[in-house]
This record gives structure tokens, sequence and C-alpha cells, in this order.
């Protein structure tokens, strides 16, 4: 085999393996159960979490944030002590001012609430 195919083979495995750890560290490695329809279930709620995950970070999230792991993500953004208030038809996030990636969360709120909604 030539080195440059070799080489492109890599990179292409190189680029997957973190989506597998991301994946694993998200509940996927963790069967809960003996029992198959159990975690047939388990593996089913833990792949669409993961793409929900994907999708989050994809439309909403921008600098180092779009391309965190699911453990920093959980920590910076998903444990934030936000919430989420209606009033004057309108919905607002309230947010600490002193969380440290309180930007970071408007920004995505704000992505969100821009999207197109679906008919």
């Amino acid at each position: 085999m030539r080195i440059a195919h070799l080489h492109a083979r890599h990179r292409k495995h190189a680029r997957v393996e973190p989506k597998i750890r991301d994946q694993k560290a998200s509940g996927m490695g963790l069967l809960p159960s003996r029992e198959l329809i159990v975690n047939t279930a388990w593996l089913t709620a833990t792949a669409i979490a993961s793409d929900l995950r994907t999708w989050f970070q994809l439309l909403a999230l921008d600098g180092e944030n779009a391309t965190a792991t699911p453990k920093t993500l959980l920590y910076r953004v998903l444990h934030a002590p936000a919430r989420l208030v209606r009033g004057q038809r309108r919905r607002r996030l309230k947010l600490p001012a002193t969380w440290r990636w309180a930007a970071a969360i408007t920004r995505a709120f704000t992505r969100i609430v821009a999207l197109p909604r679906l008919t």
C-alpha cells in the first residue's frame, strides 16, 4: 500500500475515534441490564441523546463549546443555574451574570429561538 493511502485511512479513523469515545462517555458503554430488550431501549435513548447533543452543538454553540466533549458541555452549559420564564408572550432565559459561560449560553438561546418553526 502506498503511504498516502495509509495516511488517508488513518485520518478517517482518527475522526471517528473521538465520536466513539464521546458516545461511550454518554452512557453507550454502560448497559444497565442483562435483558436484551432493556439494553435495546437504553442504546436507543443514548443514541437519541447523542444526536440531540450533536445538533445542539452544531446549531446553537460556537467557539470551543461547539467542539466540547459531553462532560465539558454538561458542566458549562447543561448544568447552568438558569430558568426559562414566560411573560409578555415571550420566553426569557434568567441566568446569573456571574456564571462564567453566561454569554455563550445566551448566544445559544438566541440562536435556538431564531430557528424557523417547522409546520
